[in-house]
């Protein structure tokens, strides 16, 4: 099939797109690295008006390291992190869960604004983003704002922001020296989507243990204080997270999130002891 007629707009400023999205009332849609739009235009699941393709916009490539933290424009590419093109917030965390997004065709236009905005629950960085506690720094016609990663994502394929906000780009906090971090995802074939993931950061210097049970139906459940998971591993206790994310009712999705976020807490206990 072929998309609807639209209009198309490919502004060089950031005030100018906003400007344009505004100017739609909610009849636009906003093109990064389109490996999620293209099809979904394609086969008319999305019939916007207009097409504001954000990619001419310098602002959303850049790549800033701070003392402690590193801000990463919304459209840096997946092959850009897996590549180590821009600085590494995590220890190499990021870098590893960019090489297994889909394929490196997909990688090398793919971004990690566009994913995290398209908000499939089974993508990797809106999973992922929030174990890292990263902040997702918001424009629009009102101002700038920011919003956790953790609370960016309202339901499948919907997200907090306005139809005149565009993603900037994502602040994530630094892992210290002698942080520890995992991830695991069930795929049935390499280059497809997740059906169960599981990630886990350990970093004893900040005091944090966070853990995410992600890949279900809507939002990631997030579990800040997840040392019950790092310290010995209480099975009780991980089927209760599983469980309160809304799986109980499915033995099949309850032992396969249960099993994603054990192996997950196992690779980050292995990097310990090494």
């Amino acid at each position: 099939m072929k998309p609807v007629a639209f209009d198309y707009q490919r502004p060089r400023e950031l005030a100018a797109a906003i400007k344009l999205l505004g100017e739609a009332g909610g009849n636009a849609k906003v093109m990064a690295g389109a490996q999620s739009l293209g099809p979904m235009l394609n086969l008319r699941l999305a019939q916007p008006r207009l097409v504001v393709d954000v990619r001419g916009i310098p602002e959303l490539y850049e790549a800033r390291d701070s003392e402690d933290a590193v801000f990463i424009g919304s459209c840096v590419t997946h092959a850009a992190i897996e590549d180590g093109r821009v600085p590494d917030p995590s220890l190499g965390f990021m870098r590893e869960v960019a090489a297994n997004i889909a394929y490196r065709a997909v990688r090398n236009r793919g971004t990690i604004g566009g994913s995290v905005c398209h908000a499939d629950p089974a993508a990797d960085w809106p999973n992922v983003l929030p174990v890292l506690a990263a902040v997702a720094i918001i424009s629009g016609a009102a101002g700038r704002r920011e919003v956790a990663a953790g609370r960016f994502m309202s339901g499948a394929f919907s997200t907090v922001l306005e139809d005149d906000e565009i993603v900037v780009g994502f602040r994530i906090p630094k892992l210290s020296a002698r942080a520890r971090w995992g991830h695991y995802k069930f795929c049935r074939k390499p280059g497809e989507f997740a059906e169960a993931m599981g990630a886990v950061v350990v970093d004893p210097e900040r005091n944090v243990c966070r853990a995410v049970i992600g890949a279900m139906q809507g939002p990631p459940q997030v579990i800040e204080d997840a040392w019950f998971l790092a310290d010995g591993f209480d099975s009780e206790r991980a089927f209760a997270a599983v469980d309160a994310a809304g799986l109980a009712d499915d033995a099949y999705e309850r032992q396969i999130h249960f099993v994603a976020l054990r192996r997950a807490v196992m690779a980050a206990t292995s990097k310990g002891k090494g």
